[in-house]
């Protein structure tokens, strides 16, 4: 098996789609978060760069949440791409990206669903999670970065310091690793050059099709507040979710809100 020591900008770049092709590659071995080096980086960088660590010692969640990983266990990568702007249009780009990987995953033998905002399950648990952080530029366009963790392995004692459930994909920890992050790239690079010209709205069906918890009923939480309970209705064309309620159809814009299931 290939280890994240053996990840090579070359091996990733031949297996990529042409699609893909223009996107600059960096391996590291070690690094605090491929996020903020990139972040740190957007005013200089040529075009789309793709950074991937085999260890991130200060990798981030949601709302400032740590990534808990391990060297080998985890595939962990940032991809800084340039987008025509403005801001608001990439209200839905998490759920764009989660649509891309979900895909790639279910292409290579591993079904998965998506959970609003911004999670892949497995099984009913978290299997990967999405991170974009965003930078203007002065011509009014916006470097979007997005960081994607990617649970392959869980040992035990990952999952006690976690703290809570977690799914892994053994079957793609066996795959070649620079095979895996090529076939991840190209799909994420169809994906967002689709999403500039169009945004979300395209891709809210794909999302549909792939939502863990579709008529099912949640709680939305803040901070551990309940703000709102209801049925799953999908999400509508701008990436916001659709909760159906005892006051009709609400529309939940993303943001530092978790869902749970009613009873969970």
């Amino acid at each position: 098996m290939t280890k994240h020591s053996d990840l090579n900008s070359a091996a990733i770049a031949a297996h990529c789609a042409t699609g893909a092709s223009h996107v600059a590659i960096e391996v590291v071995d070690e690094t605090g978060s491929t996020n903020a080096d990139l972040l740190a980086r957007c005013a200089t960088l040529a075009g789309p760069t793709l950074r991937i660590a085999g260890q991130q010692t200060a990798g981030r969640g949601r709302a400032g949440r740590p990534w808990v990983s391990q060297p080998d266990a985890s595939l962990m990568f940032s991809l800084a791409w340039r987008f025509k702007g403005p801001l608001h249009r990439l209200v839905g780009l998490p759920l764009a990206v989660g649509v891309a990987l979900a895909e790639t995953m279910t292409a290579l033998g591993v079904p998965v669903q998506l959970k609003w905002p911004n999670d892949l399950l497995k099984d009913g648990h978290k299997l990967a999670g999405i991170l974009v952080e965003t930078q203007q530029t002065q011509d009014g366009g916006v470097w979007a970065v997005i960081g994607c963790g990617l649970n392959l392995l869980m040992p035990d004692a990952l999952e006690r310091q976690i703290g809570r459930s977690v799914s892994a994909v053994p079957w793609l920890a066996q795959m070649e690793r620079n095979t895996l992050v090529a076939a991840l790239l190209s799909r994420l690079a169809g994906v967002l050059a689709e999403f500039d010209d169009t945004g979300f709205a395209p891709f809210t069906e794909r999302w549909n099709a792939l939502h863990a918890w579709q008529g099912q009923h949640v709680k939305i939480l803040d901070n551990g507040q309940l703000l709102q309970q209801g049925v799953a209705a999908g999400v509508d064309e701008l990436g916001r979710l659709l909760l159906r309620g005892e006051d009709g159809l609400q529309h939940i814009m993303s943001g530092d809100v978790s869902l749970r299931l009613t009873g969970g």
